[in-house]
């Protein structure tokens, strides 16, 4: 069965793809692609690869509405010498590229949040306030740790932020050094706590970066090995944290490591009703005022600025939620997914 080759042809063929012309230049690689795979059919009936690459095939030629008639991409010629273990053992330290040559599409993703109160967007798209306070997971799977610190936003309040991050990129031997990030309130550094800005010596050392967004307020750290991105923000007193996950990524843990914020939400017990009742240090009116200057929606990233500003008198949170919305406008693989109502 060859559908592994037509797999690297596609990867090649729609690699440097860019600017106006890369919708139809994609589409002639697709319909290469879907011959290609035609022509394996018959040796490949039983083979998952081909299946999935079929599935994948269809799915993109819907998704960039291009028509099954038209020009095909010539044949590649195959290199003089390649690599004896291929493609994969090359760009091991490339997720979204291996991905798309083992398997014939691109991955999927997943998003998570925590910011304001804390308040939590999981992976599944549950949204909880939390009332966390101390150190709390919110993930930690195969690939990273990521434990959260909350203390009381006021005092005397049940409500908590978030005011330390710590997050490990466990070694991964063909790519990268283990390497911890940490940050505090006024301290978002734009490194490791090595000093390194990457991860290592070792090959895939430059899948791991980090770069700074605004100078000691926002950092995003792109683990490219893994297909993932995070990004950390400080608004007023409170620190942020979004990821855009691997779908494998996101699920590679064991029934141990069965606390997770991003992937179960907070703990029942540990629950919040985003209506607070008694007396708050800003009227609801005027939290909603000022809640609404940055977020026009009333979704649920409204509804937790309102919550937070009636109850600390703090209108940064309004810049909390706003980061975060912005955020998951970019790591949502799905923009509808974006706003979620009560």
């Amino acid at each position: 069965c060859k559908i592994l080759r037509c797999n690297s042809e596609y990867v090649a063929a729609t690699l440097q793809l860019r600017g106006p012309e890369r919708g139809r230049a994609f589409c002639t690689a697709l319909r290469s692609y879907s011959l290609c795979a035609r022509r394996t059919a018959r040796t490949c009936r039983g083979d998952l690869a081909f299946h999935s690459a079929v599935h994948g095939i269809e799915d993109l030629m819907i998704q960039n509405n291009c028509s099954r008639e038209g020009p095909t991409a010539p044949p590649r010629p195959r290199p003089p010498a390649p690599n004896p273990r291929g493609f994969e053992s090359l760009d091991i330290c490339d997720y979204e590229r291996s991905f798309l040559y083992k398997h014939g599409r691109p991955p999927g993703f997943q998003h998570c949040a925590a910011f304001g109160d804390p308040h939590i967007r999981t992976f599944h798209h549950d949204f909880h306030t939390c009332r966390v306070e101390g150190s709390w997971p919110l993930l930690d799977n195969d690939y990273l740790f990521v434990q959260a610190t909350s203390s009381p936003v006021a005092e005397g309040s049940n409500a908590t932020v978030t005011s330390k991050l710590t997050i490990i990129f466990k070694n991964m031997k063909e790519c990268i050094d283990q390497k911890v990030y940490q940050a505090e309130l006024d301290n978002v550094p734009a490194a490791f706590q090595d000093g390194s800005v990457n991860g290592g010596a070792r090959p895939g050392g430059s899948s791991l970066a980090i770069r700074e967004r605004s100078p000691g307020r926002h950092v995003e750290i792109r683990a490219g090995y893994i297909g993932t991105t995070i990004a950390v923000r400080q608004a007023g007193r409170q620190l942020s944290f979004s990821i855009r996950a691997a779908d494998e990524v996101a699920r590679a843990f064991g029934t141990e490591q069965d606390l997770q914020l991003c992937v179960g939400g907070c703990p029942r017990s540990q629950r919040l009703s985003r209506s607070p009742r008694g007396r708050g240090r800003l009227p609801a009116d005027t939290a909603r005022a000022l809640c609404r200057e940055m977020l026009p929606v009333e979704d649920l990233y409204f509804q937790s600025c309102v919550f937070d500003v009636v109850t600390s008198g703090d209108a940064s949170f309004a810049v909390a939620a706003h980061g975060a919305l912005e955020d998951a406008r970019l790591f949502l693989p799905d923009a509808e997914q974006l706003h979620i109502f009560q």
